[in-house]
């Protein structure tokens, strides 16, 4: 059973409108409950919102029935607060047990004794769907444009690599991860198939890790003969990951003989292990041919992680990071601050590729208003050029190469010179996505989980923004409304 919100007032607790935030403190919760207070002021962006999660938590099931769960108002405070501040679930399990104005927010009362438990409130989060947290975010958008209706009209875009949570891949490490998952997979479902022949899976662990690491040594002595002693350690390891890996077909062929097979838990393994097989086996075909056979294997074929599979890897150029493993993400800020629009990129997809699609996508949505829009020059192509024309009236997309910059330059007006400037604030933005929101590295699992993870992190942010806006308009000397954003900015 669960609630849209806790429409009945306790005795012990205030209403949501009238509690009361501490503005002369900087913390990051500040201007976040600040913002949800506001949206709960708004009963119909608030009931869109409520009806959205209600769909993605109870799905066909009726909310009416079964023991009592967290609401949905519940759902959005913790999601919202978790990346608005950066929190990991620990942190915010303290919070949400001991900050009394959260908790306030969140409609439960002084009295109420109600625990949060890190895993509950994962759970809980984990069941929203990326593209719910995306049109909750266009809410968020809409509230804030009320209060600065001329922010949409100028808007920047950039995209930025956000990293998934994965060691350094190198093939040797890949090859250990794979073999550590399918020996132990493959001890589980011999025990449950009461087959022989998994009795030693720890030392047939111990023995790839053993092999990585010397191949590992290898690489970062070098010294004399180094490519043959690598070649030499690489031919053991794969050697041990073929017998291995054939050891668990033939114990899949097995299991698949045996009527228990229909069992929930074994048909589970098995499908695990079959995709840990195709993975492990993936890296050590790419370890063949590069190590072995002397090939240089393009990008495309590589995996650069056994279990976020989603994983890519960038050669950007940037200082400090020339190469970064994660994906790429598109992000549109408005002149307030907002984050009106963002994308993860598809795997093989680059900025010039999406950029006008997703232009027309926003520019749609906003119902007309960008009238400037400004890109730095990994967006540019001839054919991008003329269809931004097209969508904004005021395009400002930078040229490659110094001499067609310079001549753009010149030939520029005044429009797309301000634009010009006021573009690297861009930059900022970014900055604070990956800082104070946790875009810096993603900390869920699994591609949908990425997907998520950035749509609630860039929540956060807009909520951060419109209590940032809410606090200036309300007190604009107190501590809490202090920004670096120029009025210049919008």
């Amino acid at each position: 059973m669960r609630k849209a919100h806790a429409s009945q007032l306790r005795l012990d607790a205030s209403p949501v409108l009238e509690v009361q935030l501490n503005l002369n403190c900087r913390d990051e919760v500040i201007p976040v409950l600040r913002a949800l207070q506001h949206v709960y002021s708004q009963p119909q962006i608030r009931d869109e919102i409520l009806r959205l999660i209600n769909q993605d938590v109870n799905g066909k099931s009726s909310r009416r029935f079964g023991r009592e769960g967290m609401n949905y108002w519940e759902i959005l405070v913790l999601a919202a607060v978790r990346l608005g501040c950066n929190y990991d679930y620990d942190k915010l399990q303290d919070l949400a047990e001991n900050h009394r104005a959260l908790r306030q927010i969140m409609g439960l009362g002084d009295w109420d004794g109600e625990e949060f438990d890190a895993r509950r409130i994962q759970d809980n989060i984990t069941k929203l769907r990326p593209e719910t947290i995306q049109k909750i975010n266009h809410l968020i958008v809409t509230a804030g444009g009320k209060l600065a209706p001329e922010a949409a009209e100028t808007v920047r875009a950039d995209s930025f690599v956000v990293e998934t949570n994965i060691h350094y891949p190198t093939e040797s490490t890949l090859i250990r991860d794979g073999l550590r998952k399918v020996v132990k997979l493959c001890a589980l479902m011999a025990g449950l198939l009461n087959v022989s022949g998994w009795r030693q899976h720890r030392h047939l662990h111990r023995k790839a890790k053993k092999l990585s690491r010397k191949i590992e040594r290898i690489a970062a002595g070098k010294g004399n003969n180094y490519k043959k002693r690598l070649q030499a350690a690489y031919g053991e390891l794969l050697d041990l990951a073929g017998t291995i890996t054939s050891r668990a077909h033939e114990l899949r062929k097995t299991a698949q003989t045996l009527a228990n097979i229909d069992g929930f838990e074994v048909s589970d393994l098995d499908r695990e292990l079959e995709r840990f097989l195709q993975r492990t086996e993936h890296v050590c075909g790419t370890a063949r041919r590069r190590v072995l056979e002397g090939e240089d294997v393009p990008n495309s074929d590589k995996l650069f992680s056994i279990f976020e599979t989603h994983t890519q890897l960038y050669k950007r150029g940037k200082a400090g990071e020339p190469i970064q493993f994660g994906r790429l993400v598109l992000v549109y800020e408005d002149g307030a601050g907002f984050i009106t629009d963002y994308l993860v990129l598809p795997r093989e997809a680059h900025d010039r590729d999406v950029v006008i699609e997703q232009t027309r996508t926003l520019q749609d949505r906003l119902e007309g208003r960008i009238h400037s829009a400004s890109f730095d020059r990994g967006f540019h192509s001839p054919e991008n050029q003329e269809a931004l024309a097209e969508i904004v009236a005021q395009p400002c997309l930078a040229m490659p190469g110094s001499q067609q910059s310079r001549a753009q330059e010149e030939q520029g007006g005044v429009a797309f010179h301000k634009a010009r400037q006021r573009h690297p604030g861009i930059e900022s933005a970014i900055g604070a996505l990956q800082c104070g929101n946790g875009l810096e590295r993603c900390r869920d699992r699994t591609e949908k989980g990425f997907d998520r993870y950035v749509g609630v992190a860039v929540l956060g942010r807009n909520l951060h923004v419109l209590g940032k806006l809410l606090i200036a308009a309300e007190q604009p000397k107190c501590r809490a409304a202090l920004s670096q954003r120029g009025q210049s900015a919008a």
